[in-house]
């Protein structure tokens, strides 16, 4: 397993954080929220062989306040700073997790089932299709070839470049899967 492999799930329990994080302007006062950011980081540590103790969060008493907390800003600016770093040194190929804003995180994830939903509807539209396709013709080869590489499909891009790159092997014109798809 590489590193990267090794890492993603961190990642990934990081960004989880951050869209569950309270907003700004906050104290954050449950103890195991900021013990279990913590923890993390020290996993990051092990696994990854560096240092990442800078993006730790320190809980403070405020003069306010009996108990400690941490301050919600600090909270999501270490965050928002450790899974842009993450991405940088270990998933740079991949979408970045946000553009400035941390609360992008729930959009990309909406975006992600958005496009689940779509690959799942794609798949039903081709077995209905496949079962109504006549043997042996160019329709029924073009979807029985898509229909065998959707699982390898991750989002809507590569679902159109399947279906694009198959359709062309197989000699399917774009009138054609039109009327295939209608």
């Amino acid at each position: 397993m590489d590193i990267n492999e090794k890492i993603a799930p961190i990642y990934s329990e990081l960004q989880g954080y951050l869209a569950q994080a309270p907003e700004k302007d906050k104290e954050i006062f449950v103890e195991a929220v900021w013990e279990r950011y913590n923890q993390t980081v020290e996993e990051l540590n092990n696994v990854s062989g560096k240092n990442y103790d800078g993006y730790r969060v320190q809980p403070r008493r405020w003069a306010n306040t009996t108990n400690p907390c941490v301050a919600t800003l600090d909270y999501r600016t270490k965050l928002g700073g450790i899974i842009a770093r993450l991405h940088r040194e270990y998933f740079s190929d991949e979408a970045a997790p946000f553009s400035g804003m941390p609360n992008t995180v729930i959009n990309q994830s909406q975006h992600q089932y958005q496009s689940i939903q779509m690959l799942l509807e794609i798949q039903d539209k081709i077995s209905e299709k496949f079962y109504q396709a006549t043997e042996g013709s160019k329709e029924k080869t073009f979807l029985e070839k898509v229909k065998s590489s959707l699982s390898s499909v991750r989002n809507a891009t590569e679902l159109l470049s399947l279906i694009m790159k198959t359709a062309k092997d197989i000699g399917l014109s774009v009138d054609e899967l039109i009327k295939l798809f209608m």
